[in-house]
């Protein structure tokens, strides 16, 4: 077999974990709240454990990062994880007991949380060097998520949202099959060696630290949306296969944005947080709209933003942290960038988003999550004169090398 055959292969199989990983994670994202609110948990417990996970997450983020960057296998991480995960679910399905559920979901969330920025760094190490961009594998986890939750919608109906078990578990075991079949994700040559030295460089580089920061302010309110979304339709009269077009709409969109950004985002600090800029106020208008949706077929079509919202910052945030942070230690910086997402506004959104949704009415909450982005807005801002005083100081040929610190 030729390295072009082996290319090849090694790039399908990107794709499809992606799409199979992604399609696993969306049945969790999408129906585990409406689990166990079947199990008569009520709103604000199921923050709390939202928020214990992400918690777990802070530090098993930055581990499982630091194996992969030291033993360059993001592969055997993968793995791990995806194992770790599918056997924590099972005990969780196999009781009904909270104080259980919430022992067993914080080890499931030091499992899942590395997930998805382990992914996307084994992408970066294979494709670095080659025409392709990260857009055209990412897109198949966005379309993994929307086909896999709206085909799932309707199947939980008929089953019993009490049996998600059998839809979660086939789904992880695809996974976990396709994970074997993967790259490794340590054929780049790297221009520096992995030192435990060069390591805690990452967490003192000033403009990444400040990206990370103020992505937690507006990842909390995104958090909060995707946590209780499911029981908001539910709570406005909309179905379980309603539900799981919400989820569809929430990812299909990406599939265009990631392919547009692929072929017209230019890789430049200042470029790219000129638009994360843009993309805040897209979510100020986003929060806007669900704070004044009246049904939950008007809450479906408001999620269509987030192709654009969370899409947009997705993307662009790997690549700005990837930009930032030196090669070697790119699934740590990931991970970092990661925990924006999965970690500190997870918690945040958990115990502030649970006590929110049961105390005041989702229009207050969505109003607060709109006074939020609009100041992160501001804050990118600021960061985006910084990063143009930098540039203009260090010249064109120094300042790659001052904004990684």
């Amino acid at each position: 077999m030729s390295s072009l055959t082996v290319s090849r292969n090694m790039l399908r199989m990107l794709k499809v974990f992606n799409f199979v990983v992604y399609g696993a994670i969306a049945i969790y994202s999408t129906f585990f709240a409406l689990y166990l609110k079947e199990l008569g948990i009520s709103t604000v417990q199921i923050g709390l454990l939202v928020a214990g996970g992400p918690l777990v997450g802070l530090l098993a983020n930055p581990f499982w990062a630091y194996w992969a960057d030291r033993l360059r296998n993001n592969k055997v991480i993968l793995l791990i994880c995806l194992i770790g995960n599918f056997i924590c679910m099972q005990f969780v399905f196999m009781t009904q007991e909270y104080p259980v559920i919430f022992t067993c979901m914080l080890m499931f969330f030091a499992f899942q949380t590395p997930l998805f920025t382990q992914s996307n760094s084994l992408i970066l190490n294979v494709i670095e060097g080659t025409k392709h961009k990260f857009g055209e594998f990412r897109v198949w986890g966005s379309l993994g998520w929307a086909l896999i939750a709206v085909a799932a919608g309707p199947v939980i109906g008929w089953l019993g949202i009490s049996r998600l078990w059998i839809v979660f578990d086939v789904m992880m075991l695809f996974a976990i099959f396709f994970t074997f079949l993967m790259p490794s994700g340590n054929e780049r040559e790297l221009k520096g060696k992995f030192s435990n030295k060069g390591y805690l460089q990452v967490f003192k580089n000033k403009y990444f630290l400040l990206f990370v920061l103020l992505g937690v302010l507006i990842s909390i309110p995104n958090s909060i949306n995707m946590t209780f979304l499911g029981i908001h339709i539910r709570n406005l009269g909309g179905s379980d296969t309603l539900v799981g077009w919400s989820a569809f709409a929430t990812a299909i969109l990406e599939v265009p944005v990631f392919l547009l950004l692929d072929k017209y985002l230019k890789k430049k600090s200042q470029t790219m947080l000129g638009w994360l800029i843009i993309i805040c106020l897209l979510f100020s208008l986003r929060w806007l709209l669900m704070s004044l949706a009246a049904s939950a077929l008007q809450v479906v079509f408001v999620q269509l933003l987030h192709s654009v919202t969370f899409g947009g910052y997705y993307y662009i945030g790997t690549q700005l942290t990837s930009h930032l942070v030196p090669g070697e230690y790119r699934s740590s910086g990931q991970a970092v960038y990661g925990l924006t997402w999965g970690g500190i506004s997870g918690i945040a959104a958990g115990v502030l988003g649970g006590w929110m949704f049961e105390e005041l009415s989702s229009a207050v909450l969505y109003r607060i999550c709109l006074a939020a982005t609009v100041v992160g807005a501001f804050g990118f801002l600021l960061l985006w004169q910084f990063v143009r005083s930098a540039d203009s100081r260090h010249g064109v040929q120094g300042k790659a090398k001052s904004l990684q610190g």
